[in-house]
Parts: structure tokens; sequence; C-alpha cells
């Protein structure tokens, strides 16, 4: 991830660093590491002029994984339930399954309205899949882990990847 550019200066202060490092999963593992990287470096920031990537906040900060990236998690399970019950299956193509949707969790959300989540269900090399669901009408496999996914992220981001002032802009987090 080092040769993604990055603009601004690193809220580095307002990330929870114990959570980044001991927050688990159901699997009993943490935070994939190509996340703890990215978070490390960028702190509360902007990916590709669109991506606003949720680190686990310190306390007064607003817009963190564990509060922010949690109820993005919840909208999107029950807007995929409700599809569900009423059989719209175009809404886990082209590459999902209803069997899923429990393990999918949000750590970015786009400024359009569409969600990257990690498919927490499975771990290869201590990364979990990660998908996009654009305007949570769809469910593409990006790839393996955040770093792999990158370049199909950077392309579904155009124009705002072309426009923007780097790859990464470091934002100042609000405080509660």
């Amino acid at each position: 991830m080092d040769e993604l550019s990055m603009t601004g200066v690193p809220a580095l202060g307002a990330v929870a660093q114990d959570l980044l490092a001991g927050h688990r999963f159901a699997d009993g593992e943490g935070f994939p590491a190509s996340y703890r990287e990215y978070v490390s470096r960028a702190g509360f920031s902007r990916l590709f002029g669109l991506w606003l990537v949720y680190p686990p906040a310190s306390d007064g900060f607003a817009d963190g994984w564990q509060r922010r990236a949690a109820r993005l998690t919840e909208s999107f399970r029950q807007t995929y339930t409700e599809a569900r019950t009423e059989e719209f299956d175009w809404k886990i193509e082209p590459d999902g399954d209803w069997s899923m949707i429990d393990g999918l969790v949000v750590f970015a959300f786009s400024e359009n309205g569409d969600a990257l989540l990690w498919d927490t269900r499975h771990r290869a090399a201590g990364e979990f899949d990660v998908y996009c669901s654009l305007r949570l009408d769809s469910l593409h496999r990006l790839g393996a882990s955040l770093g792999e996914a990158l370049p199909r992220l950077r392309k579904l981001s155009r124009p705002f990847a072309d426009r923007a002032a780097a790859d990464i802009e470091c934002l100042t987090p609000a405080r509660l």
C-alpha cells in the first residue's frame, strides 16, 4: 500500500490503537493485516476521492469502525434480509449468495451510497475477501484482501479517483 499517494496529515491520535490491535472477530482473529496497515498509515481518510474508510475511533471521535461501520453493517443486513424475503435475487449478483449476508461487515462506505465489505466467514492468510455492494444492490468480489482489491476499486471509483489530489486524503475526524 506504500504505492498509494497521500495528502494531508493522518489523525492517528484519533485511532483507537488498542482496538485496532485487540479486536477479535468470531473466528478469534483480529483485523486483516492490509486494513491495519492502511489505517496505521492513513487514519481517518477518503480513498480514491470517494470511499470513507472507518478506522476504530478513540473515545470522543465520531465515524469510527465500532459505531458508524457497525450501523452501516446493520442497515446492509436489514436491506438484504428484506430483499431475500422478496426474492430479489439480483441483489446478490454477480458474485454473492444469500448464505454470506450475515458474515458481511462494512469497513468503508462511499459518498455515493456504496459499501465495501469483508466476508468474515472465511480467511486466507489472515485476510478477508473484499466485496463491493453498489448502492446496496449488488455484490462484487474485488479481491482476497484490501491490497488486492485496490486496482479494481480504483477503476470503480472513476471519475472521482482521477480528480482526487491523491489516492488517500487524510481527514480530520469529528469530535462527539
